[in-house]
């Protein structure tokens, strides 16, 4: 990588490739159309900014670091860049020339406190893996350990040799430019720039803390222990520090190899919906998410089932938790409200959940978006890949075109961790549809939407219930409570002033007419809500019919509390 010794100049560089481009966008887009320029500005746009691009990509490649990662976040903010910069950056790889082994053995050492031929019993010296902030190796536990841990083979991930200066070094120079862009009216009011670095600073600095990672794995592997669809490393937490993370060989068939996979007699298509479900029950169930799924990540594992075991002969191996999300359960219940209005095809509602998960700022409006949602669901909402592949390509560009012109016209930005999750579920998409082009993602989705609507109607059902129950209750003991009221009536034990006794009956008249309709109510509703799922149009009418007593309960005798008080 460049400068890897020089952070100075590696600094200044950044620092000047941002602020030439920065200069270029502020003259082609501020000034000539301030002078009445606007057109020819716009002639060039698409090869000025693939531009821009191209000339990151190179950047990035060559210095490595954080700069590649910065790519890498960049081609997925197609909420704050047009699609000619996150087009051209999307196929940037965190692939970087390996460092020589012997700089990797002193920090191996120097970390782990003994020579690494005491450490292991043999250590490849020619990498698995090498990327811009650290590199794997092949090693073999001694038998002591071995014994131990109860695996001896192993991978060994070692960070490269002055990161953690680099990535300090290009974190300030973000921040610089993040700094100088917030200058600007139009992108200040689009985006919190200084926020999305420190997601993106946080983010990084744990994927270069081991111990972090090692202690993700684990909660990873406590989330699916006792799933056979899942399998995680085990971690040698004596061969691990903060720069150094040892843990169980899991190589097995990735995911990606489809060829490979069908010779170990595995539907791809299978995988895909497995992995799917895998990754929803992770966003949407539990809520702690492996946010960098990508083909090199995970494999599958051929394993043997006992006879009459009609699970699959295989298991998702999950690796690398350097990069993990959270959803919090108040974003996990707005994702869920999300997932049920794209399932649903509800245009209006999806836009309600939007806001609320905090994507859309209040001042937005929405009119525009959901005229662009509803055409986006009336013309490709349920279409798989292979039948998306059919479109004519013309038509995909101007519905993207239109489509994209709205949402960057909107003032909106993705909250934290919101990043991860579209990350997630877009490679998520991709390599399903990689594995079985006829993969249509609305299938995945809408059993877990199927699922939340009946958990959602079952606990209103049970909230409903109960309130019957409870008003049913009250009606049970009226009868008794009247009957005791003659009886002291009559035994002359009752005293009573008699303006007073028929205003409190005509109360009491009112109050059990009310709960009458309160009980009726519950009841429609209830029985609308099951039968809906048998016969939508019985089960509407009835619950639409509900809302006549439920009227008359809420309402009822309001003229009466008026008046003259005795």
């Amino acid at each position: 990588m460049a400068d890897v010794g020089n952070p100075r100049a590696r600094y200044r560089r950044i620092l000047r490739f941002a602020g030439r481009y920065i200069a270029q966008a502020w003259w082609y887009e501020l000034v000539l159309p301030r002078f009445g320029f606007g057109a020819l500005a716009a002639r060039g746009r698409t090869q000025r900014l693939q531009n821009i691009a191209r000339r990151f990509h190179v950047l990035a490649v060559q210095y490595g670091g954080l700069m590649i990662k910065v790519g890498q976040f960049l081609s997925s903010r197609l909420d704050v860049l047009p699609p000619e910069i996150t087009k051209e950056l999307e196929g940037l790889q965190d692939e970087v020339p390996p460092v020589a082994f012997p700089a990797i053995r002193a920090l191996a050492e120097a970390e782990l406190g003994i020579p690494l031929g005491r450490a292991f019993e043999w250590v490849d010296e020619t990498p698995v893996a090498a990327a811009s902030l650290g590199q794997v190796h092949r090693a073999r536990l001694t038998p002591a350990d071995a014994a131990e841990t109860g695996f001896a083979g192993v991978v060994v991930k070692v960070q490269r040799p002055g990161i953690e200066e680099i990535v300090d070094v290009d974190l300030a120079a973000l921040r610089r430019v993040a700094g100088w862009l917030t200058r600007v009216r139009i992108v200040r009011d689009h985006v919190d720039l200084p926020a999305l670095v420190e997601e993106f600073a946080h983010t990084s600095r744990q994927e270069i803390d081991y111990l972090h990672e090692a202690q993700n794995a684990e909660r990873f592997a406590t989330d699916f222990a006792g799933d056979p669809r899942v399998t995680v490393p085990e971690i040698a937490w004596e061969r691990t520090t903060r720069r150094v993370l040892t843990l169980a060989d899991v190589t097995a068939i990735k995911i990606n190899d489809v060829d490979g996979l069908r010779a170990a007699g595995i539907d791809p298509a299978e995988v895909a919906v497995e992995f799917a479900n895998v990754m929803f029950d992770q966003l949407f169930l539990r809520g702690f998410f492996h946010a960098d799924p990508h083909p090199g990540n995970i494999f599958v594992t051929p394993v043997t089932r006992a006879a009459g075991d009609t699970r699959h002969s295989w298991t998702l191996t999950f690796i690398d938790f350097g990069m993990m999300g959270e959803v919090p359960d108040k974003l996990r219940h707005n994702l869920q409200q999300l997932m049920i209005a794209v399932a649903s095809r509800n245009s209006a509602q999806m836009i309600d959940s939007i806001r609320a998960v905090g994507v859309l700022l209040p001042s937005a409006d929405t009119v525009e978006l959901e005229r662009a949602m509803t055409a986006l669901f009336g013309r490709f909402g349920g279409m798989g890949f292979a039948e998306l592949q059919e479109v004519d390509p013309r038509e995909f560009r101007q519905f993207a075109k239109e489509f994209g012109d709205v949402m960057r016209s909107l003032p909106f930005q993705l909250p934290e961790n919101f990043l991860l999750i579209i990350r997630a579920v877009s490679l998520t998409s991709g390599m399903c549809s990689s594995l079985d082009p006829a993969f249509n993602v609305w299938d995945a989705v809408e059993p877990y939407a199927a699922r939340l609507l009946r958990d959602e109607r079952g606990n209103a059902a049970k909230a409903i219930a109960q309130e019957a129950v409870s008003t049913a209750g009250v009606m049970a003991r009226l009868p008794r409570r009247l009957d005791d009221m003659v009886t002291r009536i009559e035994d002359g034990r009752l005293v009573a002033d008699v303006p007073k006794l028929d205003r409190w009956l005509r109360r009491l008249e009112r109050l059990i007419r009310r709960v009458v309709a309160a009980v009726l109510f519950a009841g429609l509703l209830i029985s609308g809500a099951v039968l809906r799922a048998e016969d939508l149009t019985i089960g509407t009418v009835l619950m639409i019919g509900s809302l006549v007593p439920l009227l008359y309960a809420l309402f009822a005798g309001f003229s009466g509390r008026r008046g003259p008080q005795g």
